[in-house]
């Protein structure tokens, strides 16, 4: 493990700084009052660790810098939080977390275990905020401010959760419930942009290698067919892959409805089981599973929820899933074709070629604010396989080319 330097402490002080920005922000974005008093409350400790390096940093004899703008990771999610609420980052901070623990456990100094302990707290605070938990489950103290402003807002979760029918009802209330899908929906996105981008700049380059100066049509005609053909296959794929692992969710729902008409009784007990596991005593379990069955339809629904794994409000829309892959995939199909439809020539070729080249450093630099990967490493990786794919291609198009 290495000591801490200079260097280091510099590191960490703008980790935490840029923790300090980006927890600032949720709970300025935040409109529940409870999650933005837990947000404030993580970032006290990020302003505390902050404090830690600053005061390391004057002991070895060193200056401590101004505050500097945020990495780039953070301000992508600070930018998603502002579009789809801090729900929608969740796993993104997460790995923010992790990647600050990771950072630390490489040091050796008595502040970096004290410091990492809060880190992997932060992150099982978000686990909780994800599951729905109350943030003071989660480890933090509560907060009387935030329970006094969810009193002033109008918004009694108290009383909500009461005389709610059934947890769907609590997570229709609660917006930052219905962002959960979101983050996959955007690496799906982000992704297929990216196979559209690289597939029919490959195709385009191809036809260019091949078509005489006499020609120019064909790269245009290849690029919108490419674009289209494209579309309609991510699209139809999209929509065969989601219909049939819908079509088998609800099979494993109407199997678990079968089960529960002809063994009631085994699938009560299968129930009390699970709560035991949880931690409820053999009784309890019992009682408890035994409540849940005088309503079949409840029944139903926790069985699927506690033994499938699956939320039957959350199935999936096959329909959605194509028309996002067919616009993913269309936009990132589109861009090396834009330039052709204003003319045609070597000059608009190497335009082509430059906007492509562009649009595939901006994807690869997109998925590192995912990955957490450096972005210029991802955006470089992209771009050097997209470059490839359209040299090869080229090359190819022009022998097939010179023998026709």
């Amino acid at each position: 493990m290495a000591p801490i330097d200079v260097q280091s402490s510099l590191d960490n002080l703008k980790l935490e700084r840029d923790a300090i920005v980006l927890y600032d922000s949720l709970a300025r974005i935040e409109k529940d009052p409870v999650r933005a008093g837990a947000f404030h409350r993580i970032a006290g400790n990020e302003r505390r660790h902050a404090e830690v390096w600053a005061t390391k940093l004057r002991d070895l004899g060193a200056d401590v810098p101004e505050s500097q703008r945020p990495r780039a990771r953070v301000r992508f999610i600070i930018l998603l939080a502002r579009l789809f609420g801090t729900k929608a980052v969740t796993d993104l901070v997460i790995a923010l977390e992790g990647d600050e623990e990771d950072a630390y456990d490489a040091q050796e100094s008595p502040e970096v275990a004290a410091i990492a302990a809060d880190e992997r707290e932060h992150a099982r605070i978000w686990g909780e905020l994800r599951d729905g938990g109350a943030p003071g489950v989660a480890g933090l103290p509560p907060n009387p401010e935030a329970t006094a402003a969810v009193m002033v807002a109008g918004r009694d979760g108290v009383s909500l959760a009461r005389r709610a029918a059934a947890p769907s009802e609590i997570g229709a209330a609660e917006n930052w419930h219905r962002t959960g899908a979101r983050s996959g929906t955007l690496r799906a996105v982000i992704f297929g942009v990216s196979d559209g981008l690289v597939s029919n700049l490959a195709l385009v380059m191809g036809v260019a290698g091949a078509a005489t100066a006499a020609e120019p049509r064909f790269i245009l005609l290849a690029g919108i067919a490419g674009l289209l053909a494209g579309s309609f296959s991510m699209a139809a794929g999209e929509y065969i892959s989601m219909q049939s692992q819908r079509e088998l969710f609800e099979r494993q729902i109407a199997l678990e409805r079968a089960e529960m008409e002809a063994m009631p009784d085994e699938e009560e007990a299968e129930l009390a089981a699970t709560y035991r596991s949880k931690g409820f005593t053999a009784e309890e379990a019992t009682r408890i599973a035994h409540r849940i069955f005088q309503d079949p339809a409840t029944a139903l629904d926790t069985l699927v929820r506690e033994e499938l794994g699956l939320d039957p409000d959350q199935l999936g829309s096959p329909v959605g899933a194509a028309l996002g892959s067919f616009a993913a995939f269309a936009i990132g199909a589109s861009i090396p074709v834009i330039p052709f439809l204003f003319g045609s020539g070597t000059a608009i070729l190497a335009v082509s070629l430059g906007l492509s080249l562009v649009a595939l450093f901006a994807v690869g630099a997109a998925v590192s604010l995912l990955t957490g990967r450096g972005l210029l490493f991802s955006g470089a990786r992209q771009l050097a396989i997209g470059l490839a794919a359209a040299l090869v291609t080229f090359a190819i198009g022009s022998i097939i080319g010179v023998a026709a």
